[in-house]
C-alpha cells in the first residue's frame, strides 16, 4: 500500500512541474511579434520621418521596455509571485531606468553649458580659418636662405 502512495504522489509531482508547451510557445511568439515591431521601427520607419524621430524612439523605448518586463515576468516566474516580492524587484528596476534617464540629461545638460559658455571651444569652432589656399591648390614654401 505504501508503493502505491509514493508512485501516485511521483507521478503528480512530474505532472505539477511538466512543461507547458502551449506557454512556450505563447513566449516566443509575443516576443518574436514584440521584437519585429521594434526591427520595423528602428531601421526603417525612424530614420525616414525626421521631424517624428523622436516619438518614434518614444515607441520604440516602450516597446523594448514591454519587452523587458515580459521577459521579467515569464522566465523569473514574477507572474505568479505575492505582491510583495513582485514590487521588491520592479520598484528597484523603474529606479535604474530613472537613474539612467537622469545621467543622459544631465550628461546633454553639460554639453550645451559646456558648448555656451567655455570661450575656447566656441573661439576654435567659429573662427574661421584665414588664408587657407583653396581646394585643389598648394601653398608654395618659402625657399632656403629667403628672408621675409
Amino acid at each position: 500500500m505504501a508503493n502505491f502512495e509514493t508512485t501516485t504522489q511521483t507521478e503528480q509531482h512530474s505532472e505539477e512541474h511538466g512543461f507547458d508547451t502551449k506557454a512556450i510557445w505563447r513566449t516566443f511568439w509575443i516576443l518574436l511579434v514584440i521584437t519585429c515591431i521594434e526591427l520595423v521601427v528602428g531601421m526603417f520607419i525612424a530614420p525616414h520621418y525626421h521631424p517624428y524621430k523622436l516619438w518614434f524612439n518614444i515607441l520604440y523605448i516602450i516597446f523594448t521596455a514591454a519587452k523587458a518586463f515580459y521577459i521579467i515576468a515569464e522566465f523569473m516566474h514574477l507572474r505568479h509571485e505575492i505582491k510583495n516580492m513582485i514590487m521588491t524587484i520592479a520598484v528597484p528596476a523603474l529606479l535604474f531606468i530613472w537613474f539612467i534617464a537622469a545621467f543622459l540629461w544631465d550628461g546633454n545638460s553639460y554639453k550645451h553649458l559646456r558648448n555656451n559658455y567655455d570661450p575656447h571651444h566656441k573661439e576654435q569652432t567659429t573662427t574661421p580659418v584665414k588664408n587657407a589656399p583653396a581646394h585643389g591648390e598648394h601653398e608654395e614654401l618659402p625657399k632656403p636662405g629667403a628672408v621675409h
